[in-house]
């Protein structure tokens, strides 16, 4: 996959019908994340597009509509948090996964928790590089459940009912980061 590039995955489509499926757009610069992130979302009946990059994943969110969003905070052409807080901006009602794998040269000195950042701009739950595909079964689920099939885009009087309600509206919890 050359840098950029947009790819969605065949896989299924003949098999269950393309438009019965969760769409869930995954945008990261590493090649083999974005490979093993795609076999197990297709594996559980996901339709998949593949965004090398934030530019690529952004071009893809004018042309498609998602499910869900799985994007990396530490990018090449990306200011790190930029790429979290402009999906989150563009695509305010579609649940964001962030994942990170970066780590510090000094194990020593206090380290920001980048993640814990990444709820504060919009992210709905995070994920630690490296995860396992439990740890990711949990946080689609948990974003997909927070957003049925249907629902309303989030707007001013949904957020106010929600709180009123006592939902967090998609706000950072504890159990958001894994």
């Amino acid at each position: 996959m050359s840098h950029g590039s947009i790819v969605e995955s065949p896989k299924r489509e003949s098999q269950t019908g393309k438009e019965s499926l969760r769409h869930i757009l995954v945008v990261d610069d590493d090649a083999l994340v974005c490979m093993a992130i795609e076999v197990y979302l297709q594996r559980n009946n996901f339709r998949v597009t593949i965004a090398d990059g934030g530019e690529a994943g952004l071009r893809a969110l004018e042309n498609e509509q998602f499910d869900l969003m799985i994007v990396d905070i530490f990018m090449p052409h990306t200011r790190g948090f930029e790429s979290i807080r402009i999906f989150h901006e563009r695509a305010p009602a579609v649940p964001l996964i962030a994942m990170s794998g970066y780590a510090f040269a000094n194990l020593n000195s206090p380290a920001p928790d980048f993640l814990r950042m990444a709820l504060e701009l919009g992210a709905s739950r995070c994920l630690r590089k490296p995860f396992t595909s439990a740890a990711l079964q949990v946080a689609i689920e948990n974003c997909l459940a927070d957003r049925p099939r249907g629902k309303r885009p989030f707007t001013a009087s949904a957020v106010i009912s929600d709180f009123s309600r006592g939902s967090t509206g998609g706000r950072a919890r504890d159990s958001d980061c894994e």
